[in-house]
């Protein structure tokens, strides 16, 4: 792991430093108390202080989501990213992305500012399996968002939010204080052709006012944009589509083929986010 980023963080038991030690044929990060966490053969390392109380993402969703990204679908979102994240000073950036998923979003930010790493936190370990080959300069840790993040006061100079909980207060404590933490949510119309068709979940109207009080008295929006692009999907990629998000949880999957089956092909679906830009107050 690189020594940079693991320099930067903590202890989830009591907050102290970590560093990587060879324990036998693998390594694990301990720090002055002798805590220790063991570097997974594919390349994450559990930084949990005990067990999360869901396991977020399951592997047949984050392949579904490693699909539907590898195929260019959410490349907007990508470059919309690194177009926000661009011009950092920090000597050694550093990009945590909180709810990394596959680190596809990551990668492409780190692809685009050459002298940054990156740190992928989810809690869900089949998608850190895919976040930790992501790029070269990816660290993977499983961490929960909902708790004290495993990150050193300060630490990040960029934070990513993409379709992730967000904790306000943590997401502060963790960035430097003339950083900035990029957060994109669904706009209103994101999906919309196939909400009504396939019974998806809807974007919650009060959405962009749920955002601001989960940051609120942490930080200022400074800007905001909203991004668009029709895709032309078929109907493999449609129920890849479905699949990867939230809508897997609670969609029968013999009456969603039906569905899908019905719309023909190819299907048009817009894709609509929204990118705020957030100061530290």
């Amino acid at each position: 792991m690189d020594p940079c980023v693991v320099g930067r963080l903590r202890c989830p038991v009591c907050g102290e430093p970590l560093t990587e030690v060879a324990t036998g044929a693998s390594h694990a990060l301990r720090c002055p108390h002798r805590h220790s966490f063991d570097i997974a053969r594919h390349g994450y390392v559990n930084l949990l202080a005990g067990r999360a109380p869901h396991g977020g993402d399951t592997a047949e969703m984050v392949a579904a989501r490693a699909d539907f990204l590898a195929a260019g679908h959410y490349d907007l979102i990508s470059a919309a990213l690194a177009d926000a994240a661009g011009g950092i000073g920090d000597p050694y950036p550093l990009v945590v992305d909180a709810g990394a998923g596959t680190g596809r979003h990551l990668a492409a930010v780190l692809a685009a500012l050459p002298d940054t790493a990156g740190l992928a936190l989810d809690v869900s370990k089949p998608a850190l399996r895919r976040a930790a080959r992501a790029h070269p300069r990816v660290t993977a840790a499983l961490a929960d968002t909902w708790q004290r993040l495993p990150v050193a006061d300060a630490a990040a100079t960029v934070l990513l939010n993409v379709f992730a909980p967000r904790n306000g207060a943590e997401f502060h404590r963790i960035l430097d204080p003339a950083g900035r933490l990029l957060v994109v949510t669904p706009a209103a119309d994101h999906l919309t052709e196939l909400v009504d068709a396939l019974g998806l979940l809807r974007v919650d109207p009060a959405k962009a006012d749920r955002v601001t009080a989960s940051l609120g008295g942490h930080f200022t929006e400074a800007s905001a944009a909203v991004h668009r692009r029709e895709l032309t999907l078929s109907g493999t990629d449609v129920a890849t589509l479905v699949g990867m998000g939230p809508s897997a949880w609670h969609t029968d999957p013999a009456g969603l083929a039906a569905r899908i089956t019905a719309l023909g092909e190819p299907v048009r679906v817009t894709v609509a986010v929204r990118l705020g830009v957030y100061r530290p107050k």
